[in-house]
């Protein structure tokens, strides 16, 4: 009898909450939808499940979360490289299709791009922070660690009336 019982425990053991929406196709899915720069809020939406079911997808299917990493990091990787040729100025060739006397005339030439200072500083600030940051960090303390001046100025109404009319005597 105790045998059987017991049996029958472990064959009622069953999950708990409804069954997951996941799929494995979604792993390839995620990481192209990643590609084309998607974060965690719009693959909710492409899959048409909340947020949490993103972070519990990721937490319960590795392979999941590995398709993330890799589309997000190589979708990361091919911006930083065009900032990069942005900030620096590149070259590329090109064609130039021109209609002269009714003939299609193709011309080949090289296309120049200057450096562009707004990439440049974009990722200047990205990569170096701490030094092309636009927050200027001022100590207003003084040596001692406090806010006060060292010497107080002690001056009476009547050397301040003294200065005034001096002032007003040269301008």
């Amino acid at each position: 009898m105790a045998t059987k019982a017991k049996k029958k425990t472990e064959e009622v053991k069953r999950p708990v909450g409804r069954p997951s929406d996941y799929r494995p196709e979604y792993a390839e899915q995620a990481y192209k939808f990643c590609l084309l720069g998607a974060d965690d809020v719009r693959l909710a939406e492409f899959f048409d499940v909340s947020i949490q079911t993103i972070y519990t997808w990721k937490k319960v299917h590795p392979e999941f979360l590995e398709a993330l990493k890799e589309g997000k990091d190589r979708a990361d990787a091919n911006v930083g490289r065009a900032l990069y040729q942005r900030a620096i100025g590149y070259s590329h060739p090109d064609v130039d299709v021109k209609v002269i006397d009714g003939q299609v005339v193709m011309v080949d030439l090289v296309k120049h791009y200057p450096p562009d200072t707004g990439a440049a500083m974009a990722w200047l600030k990205n990569r170096q922070p701490k030094n092309w940051r636009d927050k200027q960090d001022v100590d207003l303390s003084s040596t001692d660690g406090t806010m006060t001046p060292k010497a107080a100025v002690n001056v009476t109404a009547k050397e301040v009336k003294t200065i005034l009319k001096n002032l007003n005597d040269e301008c």
